[in-house]
Parts: C-alpha cells; sequence; structure tokens
C-alpha cells in the first residue's frame, strides 16, 4: 500500500509540473498562407480539353465554391461537365514550410486523386506532379496566370519524355462570380 501511496505522489508531481509548462504559442500563418486568399470565392471556369489520356477532347466548365480553413488551407468544392461527363470534385491548397512549397490535393466522382506541389512567382503559380499511366511515368505541369484580382487563366501540359517535350492538355479561364 506504501508503495501505491508513493507511486501515485510521484505521478501527480509529475502531472502537475507538465500542466504548469506554458503550452507551446498556436502557429502563425506566414505571407505565403495570406497568398493563398486570391483563390476564395465563387468561380465560373471555362476552356478546351485536348484529346488524349485524361479523354476526349472538348469545353468544359464548372463552378468552384472556394474558402479558407482557418488562415491555413483553401478547400475548394466544384461541379462541372467535362466531355466525358458530369465531375464533381474537393480540392485543398496549402503552403508546407518544410517543403517550401504550396500543396494541392484533389479527389474526382472519376476516382481521380491529384497531388502537386507549387511554386508562385509574382504572378505565375506553377504545379508540379508525376504519377503513373499506362505504365509510363508522366511528368504534369500546371500554370496559373493571374490576369486581374478577379480573373486568371490555366493551362495543364504532359510530358512522358521525363519533362524534354511538353504538350498542352487543357486550357481555361476562371472568373470570380462574386
Amino acid at each position: 500500500m506504501r508503495k501505491l501511496t508513493i507511486g501515485m505522489i510521484c505521478l501527480m508531481m509529475v502531472v502537475g509540473a507538465a500542466l504548469a509548462q506554458a503550452p507551446p504559442p498556436m502557429p502563425k500563418p506566414g505571407p505565403e498562407h495570406q497568398r493563398l486568399k486570391y483563390f476564395t470565392g465563387q468561380w465560373k471556369h471555362e476552356g478546351d480539353m485536348k484529346p488524349g489520356p485524361f479523354g476526349p477532347g472538348g469545353k468544359f466548365s464548372s463552378t468552384e465554391d472556394a474558402k479558407m480553413l482557418g488562415d491555413y488551407y483553401v478547400v475548394m468544392n466544384s461541379k462541372g461537365t467535362m466531355p466525358m461527363g458530369p465531375v464533381s470534385e474537393v480540392a485543398i491548397i496549402g503552403y508546407d514550410p518544410k517543403q517550401k512549397a504550396y500543396t494541392y490535393d484533389a479527389f474526382n466522382t472519376m476516382g481521380q486523386h491529384d497531388h502537386s506541389t507549387g511554386q508562385v512567382s509574382g504572378d505565375t503559380w506553377i504545379w508540379t506532379s508525376e504519377e503513373e499511366m499506362g505504365g509510363k511515368m508522366m511528368k504534369g505541369k500546371f500554370i496559373i496566370k493571374e490576369v486581374s484580382p478577379t480573373s486568371y487563366t490555366y493551362r495543364f501540359d504532359m510530358s512522358t519524355d521525363d519533362g524534354n517535350t511538353w504538350t498542352s492538355l487543357v486550357e481555361g479561364k476562371a472568373t470570380k462570380l462574386k
């Protein structure tokens, strides 16, 4: 019984000391996180897809609602029509200070998951990705050009030869609705 009492006293001292420590301060968003706010709001997307590994070519359109999750992430929900039919998507953009890179993860109703990392320079964002497609490694490059506070253009290029030759597969424009 005496050992149990001594053990309980020691445990209470350790817990008390831990509780007396000041909690670590909440992290603060950096300028990279603030930069993400450009993408918030309601957007309309329109563009063209060329025939390729992602399906038949043709026009596409969608609407997107993008909101900040705290001060660190943009969560985007979109619905639209692609040449292969209707599609919905959820995407999250953030900034990873360890990688010193922006991150993009998207999941859609066609069963696709896209993970890209990005950099921004001035009004141009360049997102890069790699994935296996049909037994071959493919590199992707998604380029966004901010035209104004309420519009941007974009294109998606693909390379199957380690980045020596790029083929443009998607070109589009986004316009802020509100």
